[in-house]
């Protein structure tokens, strides 16, 4: 059997960088017309497309010029990226995460069903509010140690864990690395339609739990049922060795729903966004570092060390920003978009919303970094859904549940195989467990978008 090695993130954007680059040399510039809505928004006029006459020639230089320009470009969400990567440093080493999530799991040890609803829920949440993914990475030895403990296996365990943070990115509520990116991109007030997605929580968190607690139930009625049933489980820790949820830590988790609460308010009353959400979140850092009792030198380099962890994140976001750019130097962007919402703009807007679903899904095996694919597909979308008559919130709303959902299943995604391989679950039985639960919710999530389309979701 032929075993395909996929390359790094980065190589395969730099492909695509190429890729770009060649095709501003093989296919005709134009533009459309472009104008400011009532709203403010700069959005492409329907039918204005036209060829230019000059066609532009880019430099194989480019491919060089062009990163340091676009981490220039997009240097406010690659610095708020950071600072909330710092803050995510603090917090980890405050305990509260830790605290928090182990004393969940803790308590519904010896309930199947409600171990894997409340674990299901607890790491979707915490994904749809603040983006953590990498940070799951501690849980793995206790949740595989718990389901085994109830006669689980580690399916079971991943399960809990990566469907939940998959639906939680899926449908993210304030996600600052995804969700409040791709509506920047879109010029879309940050945060906007969260009534949609909360409704939305409803159906497509039932489906994955369903699907999870099935296999559960299939498992302890006959191990040998487990996908791997044939693979001898890794050795793990101690699963009790994580922090009890202390005075300090209860201070610090107020702390951080105040935090949220304020979020919301100064976004809906007074347009909050990157300088001001990065100056919250930094503020709330320094005020867990305080109440945890973390010395300033300490502090600092948690800070450091959890800004450090989104360094690849960071530079993911400059070079996906590459691609559109020279795509825009080329004088081609508009072309590509033309040219892409010909079968959109062709199937009508419903259909044409499923489309977009369908191809953000499948973008996500190239560019598994959700804020990464924002800024390459966003700038894309945004006038297709302009020109097709599907509405950016619709548009934003796709990128989200391809990226989030599809993050379950592609190899390239690194916090996945660095989950299966920590529980001991080769990717192939993992695949074998959630293909046919990501068409259910696919198909799910392609209904959601007919109605988004239907009923004017903005």
């Amino acid at each position: 059997m032929i075993k395909i090695k996929i390359p790094h993130t980065l190589v395969l954007m730099m492909y695509m960088m190429v890729g770009a680059l060649i095709l501003t040399w093989l296919i005709p510039s134009g533009e459309f017309e472009r104008t400011v809505n009532t709203i403010g928004q700069t959005v492409v006029s329907a039918g204005t497309y036209t060829q230019l006459d000059e066609q532009p020639l880019l430099s194989p230089l480019t491919l060089f010029t062009v990163i340091p320009q676009a981490l220039g470009d997009a240097s406010g969400v690659i610095f708020f990226v950071l600072l909330i990567g710092g803050v995510m440093g603090i917090l980890r080493a405050t305990g509260m995460l830790d605290a928090v999530i182990g004393l969940l799991l803790q308590r519904f040890a010896d309930k199947t069903g409600w171990l894997i609803f409340g674990g299901m829920l607890t790491f979707g949440i915490f994904s749809a509010l603040i983006g953590v993914a990498e940070e799951y990475l501690i849980f793995v030895a206790m949740l595989v140690a718990l389901c085994r403990a109830l006669k689980l296996d580690g399916i079971t365990a991943m399960g809990i864990l990566i469907v939940g943070y998959g639906i939680g990115y899926g449908l993210s509520l304030f996600n600052p690395f995804t969700l409040l990116i791709a509506q920047s991109i879109a010029e879309v007030p940050p945060a906007s339609g969260l009534w949609y997605r909360l409704v939305l929580w409803v159906p497509i968190f039932a489906i994955g739990f369903h699907h999870v607690y099935r296999y559960a139930k299939k498992v302890a009625a006959d191990p040998s049922q487990s996908l791997v049933a044939d693979i001898a489980a890794p050795e793990l820790t101690d699963t009790g060795d994580y922090p009890a949820l202390n005075r300090r830590h209860k201070i610090i988790l107020l702390g951080f729903v105040a935090v949220l609460a304020l979020l919301v308010y100064g976004i809906v009353v007074h347009g909050w966004y990157l300088v001001e959400l990065s100056a919250l979140f930094l503020g709330f850092g320094l005020f867990a570092a305080l109440v945890s009792g973390m010395g300033s030198s300490t502090a600092a380099n948690r800070f450091i060390e959890g800004a450090s962890e989104l360094t690849a994140t960071a530079l993911l976001i400059g070079f996906a920003r590459s691609i559109a750019m020279i795509l825009e130097q080329g004088q081609v962007l508009d072309t590509v978009i033309y040219y892409l919402a010909m079968p959109v703009e062709a199937f009508g807007a419903h259909f044409g919303a499923v489309s977009m679903l369908i191809i953000q899904s499948l973008l996500n095996l190239f560019i598994p970094s959700g804020s990464g694919q924002a800024f390459v597909t966003m700038p894309i979308m945004v006038p297709i859904a302009d020109t097709a008559g599907i509405g950016r919130q619709v548009a934003v709303l796709a990128f989200q549940m391809g990226d989030g959902l599809m993050n379950m299943i592609v190899p390239t995604n690194p916090v996945l195989m660095g989950i299966l391989g920590l529980a001991g679950v080769p990717y192939e039985r993992w695949f074998k467990f959630i293909a046919p639960l990501l068409v259910k919710l696919l198909f799910a999530c392609a209904v959601a978008m007919v109605i988004a389309v239907s009923i004017g979701y903005s």
